[in-house]
């Protein structure tokens, strides 16, 4: 890992990481929309300056069973890997194959009233965002 020296505009003396901005968004289930309880099941990351954009998810049964015990545990996979298919891009993307990878997170986590719905947009700095989408996912969903 490098690091540069730099004098930030204050005066002060600091140390700059090869870090790049990224953004993140959590993905819930949303099993029964009029109650609106939700189960945290993934995250999207995005970081324009690494053009980077994945996903990962993982489905605990029982938790989402516990909210709406007929919940469609299919139509909810079905959804996620939708996401993943539109992270990945290419042909599997549809409509949005030829989208940049912004373009297609945005499209991604716009509000909608779906069972599967992404929270806010957050942001930070890391230095690798493949590595961020492993922390985000034990950090809130695991």
């Amino acid at each position: 890992m490098s690091e540069r020296y730099r004098v930030a505009t204050t005066g002060r003396v600091g140390i700059e990481r090869d870090r790049a901005v990224f953004e993140y968004a959590l993905l819930r289930v949303v099993p029964c929309l009029e109650r609106g309880e939700c189960v945290n099941v993934g995250v999207i990351v995005y970081s324009q300056e690494r053009a980077f954009l994945a996903t990962r998810w993982e489905l605990d049964v029982d938790r989402l069973r516990a909210l709406d015990a007929g919940v469609d545990l299919e139509g909810v996979r079905r959804a996620l890997e939708a996401v993943e298919m539109m992270c990945r891009g290419g042909s599997e993307a549809g409509a949005a194959s030829g989208e940049r990878p912004g373009q297609r997170f945005r499209w991604l986590t716009a509000p909608r009233s779906t069972i599967v719905q992404a929270g806010p947009v957050h942001g930070g700095l890391t230095e690798d965002p493949e590595v961020e989408v492993e922390r985000l996912l034990d950090r809130l969903v695991r």
